[in-house]
């Protein structure tokens, strides 16, 4: 059984330990997990002829949601 509190480590204390103990797979998938919880989607590519619309929609959007606190 693994004690270690992966959840309670911010994401830099979570892959300094990974990092630190690779033989861990625990620490490897809650570190997988947690980069997905990070990752942003694509928005857009560069040749979408609605290439700045989604842009400045998703930029309005990111702001709307810093302002109400819900920054992710």
């Amino acid at each position: 059984m693994n004690s270690v509190g992966y959840a309670a480590m911010s994401y830099q204390e979570l892959r300094r330990y990974f990092l630190a103990h690779r033989d861990d797979n625990a620490a490897f998938q809650a570190y997988l997990a947690r980069r997905r919880e990070r990752s942003r989607p694509v928005i857009t590519t560069v040749h979408d002829p609605e290439f700045d619309h989604k842009i400045q929609t998703s930029i309005r959007q990111q702001m709307a949601e810093n302002r109400n606190g819900n920054a992710g």
